[in-house]
This record gives C-alpha cells, structure tokens and sequence, in this order.
C-alpha cells in the first residue's frame, strides 16, 4: 500500500496572519462566513456507462462517484440482504502530491468514513437489493474518484456517493419458479436508497471554528472533526484528524455549527436531486 505525501500547501506566514486577520472580523477570506459552504453544483448521469452516477462540485473540489450493480449469492447469514461495497480513490491528477497505486490509508480511510456513514444510518436499504431471498442478491458498488482536490474532500465524497445511489435504478426481475431473468436494459423505478446522508466537516484555525475548510484553510488547521447527519438530526457518524485536540467545549460547539450547516446541505440536495 502506498502512502500518499502529506497534501498541506507550503503557506506563507502572510497569507496565514491575513486568513487569521479576516476570522478576527467575522469573515474568511474568499467573503464566507464560519457556517457557510462554498458553491455545491452536482450533475447526475454523468458516467452514462454506470447504473448510477454523480459529480460534485464543492469550490474547487471536484468528485465523481459511479455505482455499478454485480448478481451474486448473498452470505449465508444475511440471505434477504444485497451488499454495499465503497470505494474512494484520489487520482494523481487531482494533487501535486498524490501518487499513483493502489489505494493509500487516505483513501482507505475517506472510503470507511463514507460507508460506514450509509450503512449506520440505513440510508442504503440493503433488502432492496435483494433478486431472490437466498439466491440471488446485488452487490452496490459505489466508487468515488477524487478529480480535483480543493479541500473538504469528505463532504465531497459522501454527496457523490449519494446522489449517485439516488440516480441508481434497478433493473427489472422476472421469477418463474426456479427461473431468475434479469432485465438489465429495463429500469424499474427502484432506488438503492431511502433518505439522504450528509457529512459536515469543521476545522479548527486558532481558535476559530470554520464549517468546510478550503485547501488554504485545511493546511493550517489545528485538527478537523466531521459529524455525518440524517435529515431528521441523528449523528450516524463521527471522524477526527490531524493532530490537534478540541476540548469537550469545542467538539459541542463544533456540532452545533454542522448540525445548522446540514439542514442547508439537505436543502441543496432537494433542490438538486429528484427525491
């Protein structure tokens, strides 16, 4: 397994006092508050060769998520339910300092925070992909490609992911008896997935709390932390990195500030995509 060099721009010490400056007075440098997100465009069908798929823009992060659907058994011990497999990888092209190769503890680690995000939250109704109960089930693979990367890429990556199930339909089944037909060229109306997930990062720069930190701001952060919601407020995930530490006063804070910044994430996915 390769291991990714570390993504932190070389940052002049007068662009750091300007970022620290501008939080002083309330406002980040690109005219953001603390709470607010960058621009979010998401296409859909973007990969027409996928069953699914989604690319997301946030700022100048750009993510592309596909999902293909495999026939398989299903295991022994879950015979009425299909399989979620997620996979993220960051392309050299998205970063000076990305390598080619297979997948490094970054990529592993955005590909469980996304996954486990799904599957905790039961978003991805896994007995939906079911062909017949102990016979036959579909395996969702969901890979997420990172094109360009400006920052934040986990939020990126769990949008991709499920505006690209959203996208997704089943194929039509025919059962006659022991017979299983599967016809992939007519499309049921059946999605993979029941409600959407949204994971919302926040960064701490001194003493600032800032909710989806660019690629200026993650190189100086302290730590990040990101909290992954349903829409109706359960937390279903929780991921920390860098170094730093929060005390028990920030993490509350921190939360408070990415749980109101959700509640805008889902409106701009309603708006976006067709739930």
């Amino acid at each position: 397994m390769s291991i990714t060099p570390s993504n932190q721009n070389i940052m002049s010490l007068l662009k750091k006092e300007s970022i620290l400056n501008s939080l002083e007075r309330g406002i980040r440098l690109d005219g953001r508050k603390n709470i607010d997100y960058r621009p979010l465009s998401i296409t859909l069908n973007y990969a027409k060769k996928a069953e699914g798929s989604a690319l997301v823009k946030l700022g100048d992060t750009m993510v592309l998520a596909g999902v293909k659907l495999e026939e398989e058994e299903p295991f022994p011990d879950t015979p009425n339910q299909g399989n979620l497999i997620v996979n993220v990888e960051l392309l050299p092209l998205a970063y000076e300092t990305f390598e080619p190769g297979p997948p490094d503890e970054n990529a592993i680690e955005l590909a469980r925070v996304v996954d486990r995000s799904l599957r905790d939250s039961k978003a991805v109704d896994l007995s939906r992909l079911v062909i017949a109960p102990g016979k036959k089930v579909w395996t969702a693979w969901v890979d997420v490609y990172v094109l360009d990367y400006g920052g934040n890429v986990l939020d990126a990556c769990t949008l991709a992911a499920v505006a690209a199930l959203y996208n997704t339909k089943l194929p039509k089944v025919e059962i006659e008896g022991e017979n299983i037909k599967i016809l992939k060229e007519e499309k049921t109306d059946i999605t993979p997935i029941n409600y959407p997930v949204a994971t919302v990062t926040v960064a701490k720069i001194g003493k600032f709390l800032v909710v989806d930190p660019n690629l200026d701001e993650e190189s100086i952060a302290d730590v990040k932390i990101s909290f992954s919601y349903t829409p109706d407020g359960r937390i279903v995930g929780m991921q920390k990195s860098n170094f730093g530490s929060l005390s028990l006063q920030e993490v509350d804070n921190a939360e408070s500030l990415a749980r109101a910044a959700s509640q805008k994430l889902f409106e701009e996915l309603k708006k976006q995509i067709i739930m």
